[in-house]
C-alpha cells in the first residue's frame, strides 16, 4: 500500500521526524565516520631510516641525526624527490666508524670526514636494513606500523589490512540486509553497534599484527553497514518532499564526523589510545536507545499492524495529530484491499531474497544499474579518503580538508536536488569528480594545483554519494529495500577491498590511483543516464509498485521495454513459502 498517504494521518514531516532525526539518527552517523577512516591513522607509516645499533649508543647522543644519516643512509627518488632511502643502508664498518666519531667530536672534522667520505660513498656496496629501523615519533608515536616494523619487505600487509576491511565490510552488508529487514531498523542498528564498539574497543589491546587483523576484520562487518539503519529508518519516516533534507542532513553529519575524527587524531596520536578514543565515547547513543523507533512502513510492510498503529500513534501525538481508536484495523484492512486490488500475493505469506531483486528484466536491469554506480561511488570516495595523507604536508590536516571540503557541496545540493530532481545531479557529480581526477595527471608535480583538483573531485563523489543512496531507496521497494540496498553495498565494498592496492601500486607514480578511479567514475556517470527520475515519486511498497517505473533510455543505443510480471510470476526464494519460515539466502 501506499505509505505516504498514511503519514498525512499524524504528519509527514513533523515535530517528531525532526528530533529524531536531528538529535537521534544524525549522531548515528558518527560510529561509521570513525571507525571507517580511523585505521588510516592506527596504521600510519612513518618516516623511517635503517637503525645502526653503533650510533645508538649514549655516546652517540650529542650527534646531530643528519650527519649520521649521511654517513649511513643513501639517497634515493621518491614522488620525484631525492630523499633518504627507507630500506636501504651504506655497508661499512660502523664500529670503527662510531669509535672514530666518539674520538673526534668536532663538528669541523666531521664535516671534513663527510667530505672526503663523498666520494667513497659511491664505491660503497648498498644492502638492506640489517638491525631494524629508526621511526621518525614527532607526529605519531606510534602505529601498528612501527610497533611491528611493517616496512620494507613487510609494507604490503598495512594494505593487507585495508583489504580485509574491506572484505569483511562486504560480508557484514550481506549478512546486515538480512537483519534488517527481518528484524526490523531499530534492533539492527543496536546489534551492530555494540558489536563495533566491543572489537575496536578490543584492538587496543591487541598483541601481534595478526591479533590486531582479527580485530579489524570484525570491526569492517559493521562499517558501513551500522550507517543503514539511520538512513533507512529516516526516508521510511517522512514524506517524498523531505527525503533530501534526511539525505544531506545526514551527508552532512557524516563529513562533520570526518573533520571531528582529525580532531581526535590531532589530540590522540597513539594508536592504542586512538582505538579507544573512537570507540568507548559511542557507548552514550545507547541513552537514545528508547528513543529511536522502529519504522512504521517496514512494520506495515511486513504486516506488524499492532506495532506500526503504536508508533504511529506516538508520532500524531507529537505532530498534534489524532487517530482513530481502531486504527490497527484500518491498517490492516487497508492494507489487505491494496494487496487484492493489485492481486498481489501476500506478504505474510512469503519471505523475500535477493531473486526478487532479479525477479523482472525491468527490476534485474534497475538493480545492476544502481549496484554498478554504487560500486563506482564506493570505490572512488573511500579510494579519495585514504589517498588523502598521500598529497604530501600535514597528513591529518589533509584528512581535515577531505572531509571539511564536502560540506559546501550540501548547500548547493540542498535546493538543486528539489528542483532539479536526482538523476541530473548524479551524472553530472560524477562526471565532474572524473574530469578532477584525470587532470591531477598534467600537474602531478604541482602538489598545490594537485591538492586543488582533489578536493574538486571529494566535492564531485561526495555529492554523488548523496544523491544515489537517495536513488536507490525510492526504487527499491520497501519490502526488499534494506536487502537491495545493501546487495548493492556487498558489490560496492568490493571497490574498497580493490582500492588500497591501486593506492600501493600508486607509490611510484603518486597520480595513478586519481586517473583509475578517474576513468571509473566516468563509466559510472554514463550509466546514471538510464536511471529514473525519482523525484517526488511515492516510495514503492512491493516489487510490483517498483517494477512499474520503467528505465529511460536518452540516446536511443537500444530499446528498454518494460514487461511488467506480478510478484506471483517471480521466482521464489529457495525455502518454503509459509507464514513462519526464515528469509531466505537466494
Amino acid at each position: 500500500m501506499d505509505f505516504d498517504s498514511l503519514l498525512n494521518d499524524v504528519g509527514s514531516f513533523g515535530s517528531y521526524q525532526k528530533f529524531v532525526i536531528c538529535f537521534v539518527l544524525l549522531p548515528a552517523t558518527l560510529p561509521c565516520a570513525f571507525h571507517a577512516y580511523s585505521q588510516i591513522f592506527i596504521a600510519a607509516k612513518p618516516e623511517h631510516y635503517c637503525k645502526i645499533p653503533e650510533f645508538e649508543s649514549p655516546a652517540m647522543k650529542d650527534y646531530r641525526r643528519d650527519i649520521l644519516k649521511n654517513l649511513s643512509i643513501p639517497y634515493e627518488i621518491r614522488d620525484g624527490i631525492e630523499r633518504y632511502a627507507e630500506c636501504k643502508m651504506y655497508n661499512r664498518n660502523y664500529s670503527e666508524l662510531a669509535q672514530w666519531l666518539v674520538e673526534n667530536l668536532n663538528e669541523t672534522l666531521i664535516n671534513q670526514k663527510y667530505s672526503f667520505d663523498e666520494v667513497n660513498l659511491k664505491n660503497l656496496e648498498i644492502i638492506n636494513c640489517k638491525d631494524g629501523w629508526v621511526y621518525d615519533k614527532s607526529l605519531y608515536p606510534a602505529t601498528v606500523i612501527s610497533e611491528w616494523n611493517l616496512v620494507c619487505e613487510m609494507d604490503y600487509l598495512p594494505t593487507l589490512a585495508l583489504v580485509v576491511f574491506g572484505i569483511s565490510g562486504l560480508i557484514g552488508n550481506y549478512i546486515f540486509g538480512y537483519i534488517q529487514d527481518y528484524y526490523g531498523r531499530r534492533p539492527s542498528f543496536y546489534i551492530y553497534l555494540i558489536f563495533e564498539i566491543i572489537s575496536c574497543a578490543a584492538s587496543a589491546s591487541a598483541w601481534s599484527f595478526m591479533s590486531w587483523l582479527v580485530f579489524r576484520f570484525m570491526v569492517g562487518l559493521t562499517v558501513p553497514a551500522i550507517l543503514a539503519s539511520p538512513y533507512v529508518l529516516a526516508i521510511e519516516m517522512v514524506g517524498p518532499k523531505h527525503r533530501v533534507f534526511c539525505t544531506i542532513v545526514t551527508n552532512i553529519a557524516y563529513s562533520i564526523g570526518l573533520t571531528l575524527l582529525a580532531g581526535i587524531v590531532y589530540l590522540v596520536r597513539d594508536w592504542r589510545m586512538l582505538s579507544l578514543a573512537v570507540s568507548l565515547p559511542l557507548l552514550l547513543l545507547f541513552s537514545c536507545i528508547h528513543v529511536l523507533p522502529e519504522s512504521p512502513r517496514w512494520l506495515i510492510a511486513t504486516h506488524k499492524y499492532k506495532r506500526a498503529a503504536k508508533e504511529m500513534r506516538t508520532i500524531a501525538r507529537f505532530n498534534g495529530k489524532t487517530l482513530p481508536a481502531n486504527y490497527e484495523n484500518i491498517l490492516k484492512e487497508r492494507t489487505v484491499a491494496y494487496e487484492r486490488m493489485q492481486n498481489l500475493q501476500s506478504t505474510v505469506e512469503r519471505n523475500y531474497g535477493i531473486c526478487d531483486l532479479f525477479a523482472t528484466t525491468n527490476m534485474t536491469r534497475k538493480t545492476t544499474i544502481i549496484t554498478f554506480i554504487w560500486f563506482s561511488i564506493t570505490s572512488v570516495y573511500v579510494g579519495l579518503s585514504y589517498y588523502a595523507p598521500s598529497l604530501g604536508g600535514d597528513e591529518i590536516f589533509n584528512f581535515f580538508l577531505a572531509g571539511a571540503c564536502e560540506l559546501p557541496t550540501y548547500i548547493f545540493l540542498w535546493p538543486s536536488l528539489n528542483y532539479f530532481g536526482r538523476r541530473w545531479i548524479l551524472c553530472v557529480s560524477m562526471i565532474i569528480g572524473s574530469a578532477s581526477c584525470l587532470a591531477t595527471f598534467l600537474v602531478q608535480y604541482d602538489q598545490i594545483t594537485t591538492l586543488i583538483f582533489y578536493c574538486i573531485a571529494k566535492m564531485g563523489i561526495s555529492s554523488a554519494f548523496v544523491v544515489l543512496p537517495l536513488m536507490a531507496s525510492e526504487l527499491y521497494p520497501t519490502v526488499v529495500r534494506g536487502l537491495g540496498m545493501s546487495f548493492s553495498q556487498v558489490v560496492a565494498m568490493i571497490g574498497p577491498s580493490l582500492i588500497p592496492i591501486v593506492n600501493y601500486m600508486g607509490s611510484e607514480m603518486i597520480v595513478l590511483p586519481l586517473i583509475v578511479m578517474g576513468i571509473l567514475l566516468l563509466f559510472g556517470g554514463f550509466a546514471s543516464f538510464f536511471l529514473p527520475e525519482t523525484k517526488n515519486k511515492s516510495l514503492p511498497q512491493t516489487v510490483h509498485d517498483s517494477d512499474s517505473i520503467p528505465l529511460v533510455n536518452p540516446f536511443n543505443i537500444f530499446t528498454i521495454r518494460h514487461t511488467t510480471t506480478t510478484v506471483a510470476s517471480a521466482k521464489a526464494p529457495s525455502t518454503s513459502v509459509t507464514a513462519t519460515t526464515t528469509i531466505s539466502s537466494s
